[in-house]
């Protein structure tokens, strides 16, 4: 059975996103990030960088969120999470590289200046920039969806997985205020049954069990 190693409100739930809509059979093996449990000789193993989500199938061991979304959509290939159609497939990719380069980069440097850096090397120019940053290339994405219930095609695909996760993301942290049809967008997404908990849902339980 494949074993998904992850953490509360981390981009573990992206991964989930995928696991939980292809109806997967796999074990959730959490690690505590907050107890340093990363980094701790048998997780260095997994993951010689120290973050999650890892997925192990096998023998293949497999680090970083997207392309645990793409590896588990090809191998269910059937379910269609996948386009199965070549160019609508390039469509896929573009747009969940879109959401990990152009929206997610800002959201983790406003994260990294408010909540993990230590007060002295947090910057408030930095912040600031990174809300432009990603107000401008949020903006792009609204006028894309403007008439779409998912990101490419009539179904649900690889992109809405990686996508979905970052947008949760971006309205902790207050960015989606001009951008009402990333908000219905959000919404909607989670609203589906195989969705994984919302980032404040899982911070919260994280939180009860410390």
């Amino acid at each position: 059975m494949m074993k998904l190693y992850g953490f509360g409100p981390t981009r573990s739930l992206r991964a989930l996103w995928a696991l939980q809509t292809l109806d997967a059979e796999f074990e959730f093996v959490p690690v505590n990030v907050m107890a340093g449990e990363n980094y701790q000789p048998d997780f260095l193993r997994l993951n010689p960088a120290g973050k999650i989500p890892v997925l192990v199938d096998g023998d293949l061991v497999l680090t970083e969120s997207a392309a645990i979304v793409f590896y588990l959509a090809e191998k269910y290939g059937a379910k269609g999470l996948m386009p199965a159609d070549l160019k609508e497939r390039a469509q896929a990719y573009r747009w969940a590289l879109f959401a990990v380069t152009e929206l997610e980069q800002p959201v983790w440097r406003i994260t990294k200046h408010t909540m993990l850096y230590d007060e002295d090397k947090r910057l408030p120019g930095d912040i600031a920039l990174a809300r432009e940053e990603f107000t401008a290339m949020a903006k792009v994405l609204e006028r894309h969806m403007e008439g779409r219930t998912f990101i490419v095609g009539d179904r649900m695909s690889v992109a809405d997985c990686v996508t979905a996760y970052v947008l949760d993301w971006a309205n902790e942290c207050e960015l989606l205020g001009g951008c009402p049809g990333l908000q219905a967008y959000l919404e909607r997404m989670y609203a589906r049954p195989e969705a994984p908990q919302r980032i404040a849902k899982a911070f919260a339980d994280v939180q009860s069990a410390a």
